[in-house]
């Protein structure tokens, strides 16, 4: 009998272990469970999402984010069915999908990031004894557009400016590189302010505005020759000094670029005296990809993250002034004398971005 009863208690309390510790994985799940949520990104934002600091925050509030990357506007030929959320880098390509998948509005607009123009200095201080742009420090100058078309009109060279003899590097056609319009948002919003200032500063709204900007916009796409799909791309040949010495992408690039390195002598950030914002909007596919779009909107530590890397939150300028005073050299950091341009419709860019691309 005693030998029984030792078998029995003996079975008891393996039992009892064994239900503990399923009880605390059980319990450990939980505390740390999160929520897996699939979404299609542009490209400029893969850095933040795959930021430890990024998937920490998210994870301490439930998500397990994952991504993969597409251009703003390629993202309408893609099938998002079985995703959260699509996460293009303005509001244009974002209402073309909310209309085709019937996201409910409004969209979150977590943060945005006016398009910046990067030059070598050799080429920002051409450009400035040339009457094109005006310096307003060590890093940072203003880009006159008006002036920009004018001498693309006219096919103008580098060997053509004042002062470009003494840069080897600084010829042929002088030309601003930028993304392939018809599947980068950066391109499409590049032809935007273009637009808008060739249009003499009105947004290009119809047929008789898109013919009558449509040889300046071809000009200035097809000297490009092949154009690349994402703003990553053209950055990445910039910083290496492959390429063009001119190149039109994100601020948020710039910033991101600036707090790795800590500065860049040989950079210098024109910002185009007219200029278009990029407002990265996501478009809910369910409640999961809704909730993840108002989290990024106002969490603070998100916020401070998306700073960290480069975008401008939405509602407070004070935030972005605060976290990169740092870099001032290089930013505007509160895009004094720079105007902003409307974007024309989805239906007028995407036009727009075809005859320019011919």
């Amino acid at each position: 009998m005693r030998r029984i009863a030792g078998i029995v208690l003996a079975v008891l309390l393996i039992g009892g272990v064994v239900a503990a510790v399923v009880a605390g994985r059980q319990g450990g799940d939980k505390g740390t469970a999160t929520k897996t949520v699939r979404g299609v990104i542009g490209s400029e934002k893969s850095d933040f999402f795959a930021d430890p600091d990024v998937v920490k925050a998210l994870a301490a509030r439930g998500y397990t984010v994952k991504t993969e990357a597409s251009g703003s506007w390629a993202m309408d030929g893609l099938d998002l069915k079985g995703y959260d959320f699509a996460f293009p880098s303005s509001s244009a390509p974002a209402d073309q999908l909310a209309a085709k998948y019937h996201a409910r509005q409004p969209l979150p607009r977590p943060f945005y990031s006016p398009l910046v123009v990067v030059a070598h200095r050799s080429a920002a201080e051409v450009l400035t004894a040339n009457g094109l742009a005006v310096l307003d420090g060590k890093g940072r100058g203003t880009l006159k557009m008006a002036a920009y078309l004018a001498a693309a009109r006219r096919d103008r060279t580098w060997q053509q400016l004042k002062g470009a003899t003494a840069h080897g590097e600084l010829t042929g056609t002088l030309y601003i590189t930028s993304t392939d319009p018809e599947t980068s948002n950066s391109g499409a919003l590049y032809l935007a302010a273009t637009s808008y200032v060739a249009n003499g500063g009105r947004v290009v709204a119809g047929d008789a505005d898109v013919a009558r900007t449509a040889p300046l916009l071809r000009r200035l796409v097809s000297v490009q020759g092949a154009q690349q799909p994402s703003s990553d791309a053209v950055f990445r040949d910039f910083i290496s000094g492959a390429g063009n010495p001119l190149v039109c992408l994100y601020e948020s690039q710039v910033v991101s670029l600036l707090a790795e390195q800590h500065g860049a002598d040989d950079l210098v950030v024109l910002y185009p005296d007219t200029t278009v914002n990029s407002d990265h909007t996501i478009v809910p596919m369910d409640d999961t990809g809704r909730r993840l779009g108002e989290l990024l909107s106002t969490d603070p530590t998100l916020r401070k993250l998306a700073v960290k890397h480069g975008f401008r939150p939405q509602g407070d300028s004070a935030e972005f002034v605060t976290a990169t005073a740092d870099r001032a050299a290089y930013l505007n950091q509160t895009l004094t004398g720079v105007r902003q341009a409307p974007v024309p419709t989805s239906a007028v860019l995407h036009e727009m971005a075809r005859r320019a691309r011919g």
